[in-house]
């Protein structure tokens, strides 16, 4: 009996710490089996994103980003305009600056005179403000390109005292200028010209020149320069709309191997040449001066 009431103490203390363990085991299976109580089951970020993208994967999608905004930025300068308008094609591709040619020896004062509808330019740069020599290139510009030349360089002569920005009657200087270039005529019969061509024999010359050469022929061939006359008439006419005083009857014509009074003259067959060339579709024009003058 005495061990008896000893055991029996133990045996429920026992039962207690199987029954409190027992609980203990059920309340954490319990806890894992069941869904929080928070709210509904939720993905995780991993599970609903995937993994987080490798550094290679960043650096593509960053540059595809920087490719679609200089797409959209080409687009726009497209439809709005370059500042440089000049450097772009008829239809708006893009051309190297270093391939858009101006014309050569001309200052920005000068080349500010052409109107830009021309597409067509006789350069006359003189050796010298006193000098009766010049040099002539006909030059074509492109659309896309800019100016080219169309031509070698020709010998010539201008007046006997070389050039003014103030040309007079009986000054013997050529006028410096842009001047347009629309009416041709001549002597002779026409060589193919584009331009307006007047036959007539009133177009005969005589005498002789500064340096008692022959003025025979000097005017078989003519192109009327477009200063202090009216445009679209025959290089004959007399009409001065600036005045008998400033001059006028300004021509290139064939040269007679020496200084002119206001003209420019070259060789005969740069005059077929020229003639043939000259395109009114292309709005000519005559840029004339000194090299000095040119370079304004």
């Amino acid at each position: 009996m005495l061990l008896l009431s000893r055991a029996l103490p133990l045996a429920r203390g026992a039962l207690a710490l199987t029954s409190l363990c027992t609980c203990l085991l059920l309340t954490g299976c319990a806890e894992q089996a069941s869904p929080p109580s928070a709210g509904p089951v939720v993905e995780s970020r991993a599970a609903r994103t995937g993994p987080p993208p490798s550094r290679s994967a960043e650096s593509a999608a960053t540059e595809s980003k920087s490719a679609e905004g200089k797409h959209a930025a080409g687009t726009a300068e497209r439809r709005q305009g370059s500042p440089n308008e000049a450097a772009r094609g008829l239809a708006g591709t893009p051309v190297e600056a270093a391939m858009v040619h101006e014309l050569p020896g001309l200052g920005p004062a000068t080349r500010a005179r052409i109107p830009v509808a021309t597409r067509q330019a006789l350069v006359v740069s003189g050796e010298g403000r006193k000098s009766s020599r010049s040099g002539v290139v006909l030059y074509e510009r492109d659309v896309d390109t800019g100016w080219r030349p169309v031509t070698d360089r020709w010998p010539a002569h201008n007046a006997l005292r070389g050039w003014t920005y103030d040309h007079h009657a009986d000054d013997l200087r050529s006028p410096i200028g842009v001047f347009t270039l629309g009416d041709a005529g001549g002597r002779l019969p026409d060589p193919g010209a584009r331009l307006p061509y007047d036959e007539s024999d009133a177009f005969e010359s005589s005498g002789t020149g500064f340096l008692g050469e022959p003025l025979k022929g000097s005017f078989d061939y003519v192109v009327a320069i477009d200063y202090n006359r009216t445009p679209g008439t025959t290089p004959l006419d007399k009409s001065r709309p600036l005045g008998l005083g400033k001059g006028g009857g300004v021509w290139v014509h064939v040269d007679h191997k020496g200084p002119t009074q206001a003209c420019v003259s070259l060789t005969k067959e740069r005059m077929v040449e020229l003639l043939r060339l000259l395109d009114p579709a292309k709005r000519p024009v005559i840029v004339m001066g000194d090299a000095v003058a040119l370079r304004d």
